[in-house]
């Protein structure tokens, strides 16, 4: 093997490689002397089969085989001899002229290539226990216990009949016909369907037209359909309704108590409660980590400057500006809407995508130093915690990562990350500094604003075999309180 380097550039680096003809018609031969061994060919006995005649039925999808491996087993050799190590898998330029190709695989002609890639910046590593940080704590108290009973109650209303005129708040059971230009449409018909008065299940104007009914009483209702209405024939169009009130109701007051706690599947209020207030605690503790991370990669970001993969950030800016543009699309915006050009924007988020790739650097070196790696046991609590992002299609999510196994990079990386990163807070001085819960979600939520495209390294930090395919998992860490109503579909609803 013939190694030649043709371009060494900051970190651009580029070989001319060339297996020699011998070199791959030894190996062909060595291939067909195995196969000689257990080929079955009609005429011949077997293990009888003469070399010449193997070379004639198989010698080019041998070849083939053949130069695979020994593209492969070059490129590592070149690789290790030298010491280098690839940002990401080389990019590998065979011969084009068909001739040229046609004698390599006639064992007439020598094999040569060329390999470019981007080495991974060397740089040294700063000592992390001057990092100064403050880790913002929130105490779950008594006030968000009853806080979240209230919301769990108004999520688990109970009602009772009443009599007289329905208010806002009161529900309504109702039967109705939609009709346009006096025409029944399609999904404007529904019986029997319970309806708060103020929860905005349906579209403007339906619910306050319910106000002063009562049961028994028949109404035409007319509304608007949105402009931005789901269903594309009815948008923007005028509607009225036939609407039968069945029933009204208003909602049972509601007495905190074990009852009540029993209602929810618990044995008394105070496990209820227990288990309000660990939750809660949870999620304290993950805004305070997420908070408690992002402070610590702009700590590193301050640290390190140095010369970038070119390819890596280019990667990195392509996920991200098509993230930007399919979100501008679905909402309708445009970079004035939001206060800026293409121009300012491209330079924004390329800034971005260069910190992303510093920083994945950063910690990939630092985890591998540290000899941090994600178990399996680790990896598979995180693809079963990824499952249960998406209810009730967990066997499917299962069965994705199982048939592709190359998406696990998605869960190793951010769990890789998120250990590189607690080892630095280990070793940091950090001070807790007590905050509430309202102060922690806008120093969250204030980030999240300045970047909407948040720091979030997928890398698969595969230091051993050094093949840095930087994939990324963009999340938007979102502050949810996770009591939400969930409103029905349907036509005239909103």
């Amino acid at each position: 093997m013939q190694v030649t380097e043709t371009l060494s550039e900051g970190l651009k680096r580029e070989f001319k490689v060339v297996v020699g003809a011998s070199e791959l018609d030894k190996e062909l031969n060595r291939k067909l002397t195995e196969l000689a061994g257990r080929a079955n060919i009609r005429g011949f006995r077997p293990g009888k089969v003469p070399l010449p005649h193997l070379r004639r039925v198989y010698g080019k999808s041998v070849m083939a085989e053949v130069v695979q491996e020994q593209l492969d087993e070059a490129s590592k050799k070149l690789l290790a001899e030298r010491n280098l190590k690839p940002a990401y898998k080389p990019e590998v330029k065979l011969p084009e002229d068909q001739e040229e190709v046609e004698k390599i695989f006639a064992g007439q002609g020598d094999l040569a290539y060329t390999m470019a890639f981007e080495v991974i910046p060397s740089f040294e590593l700063a000592d992390v226990s001057g990092i100064t940080l403050e880790r913002h704590v929130v105490e779950v108290t008594d006030a968000h216990v009853d806080e979240a009973l209230a919301r769990l109650a108004a999520q688990n209303k109970r009602w009772e009949l009443k009599e007289g005129a329905a208010e806002k708040g009161d529900r309504v059971t109702i039967s109705f016909v939609g009709k346009i230009e006096g025409k029944p449409f399609d999904g404007g018909t529904a019986e029997d369907v319970p309806l708060e008065i103020g929860s905005s299940q349906f579209i403007p104007g339906f619910e306050d037209q319910l106000v002063g009914t009562t049961a028994g009483s028949e109404h035409t209702i007319n509304v608007v359909f949105p402009e931005s209405y789901s269903v594309a024939t009815l948008a923007g169009k005028p509607a009225e309704f036939d609407v039968k009130v069945k029933s009204v109701e208003r909602p049972k007051e509601i007495r905190f108590d074990d009852e009540f706690a029993q209602s929810m599947g618990f044995d008394d209020l105070a496990k209820l409660k227990d288990v309000i207030r660990r939750r809660l605690a949870q999620e304290f503790a993950q805004l305070t980590a997420m908070k408690l991370k992002r402070d610590v990669l702009d700590a590193l970001d301050k640290v390190y400057k140095f010369e970038l993969p070119e390819r890596l950030v280019d990667g990195e800016f392509g996920g991200i500006w098509n993230a930007l543009e399919n979100e501008l699309k679905r909402t309708g915006k445009s970079f004035a809407d939001e206060g800026t050009s293409e121009e300012e924007a491209r330079k924004e988020y390329r800034a971005i995508a260069e910190r992303r790739v510093r920083l994945g650097l950063v910690l990939g070196t630092m985890g591998e130093k540290q000899g941090i790696t994600v178990s399996e046991e680790e990896l598979r609590n995180g693809l079963i915690s990824r499952a249960g992002q998406f209810p009730g299609q967990e066997r499917k999510v299962l069965e994705y990562y199982r048939k592709q196994p190359q998406a696990l990079m998605e869960i190793r990386g951010p769990l890789f990350e998120q250990k590189v990163v607690d080892d630095i807070v280990s070793k940091a001085q950090v001070t807790d500094k007590p905050t509430t819960r309202e102060e922690l979600a806008a120093l969250v939520q204030d980030e999240d604003d300045h970047h909407p495209i948040h720091d979030h390294h997928g890398h698969d930090h595969d230091h051993d075999h050094h093949d840095h395919d930087h994939n990324h998992d963009h999340h938007d860490h979102e502050h949810h309180d996770h009591d939400h109503d969930h409103a029905e579909e349907g036509t005239a609803k909103s």
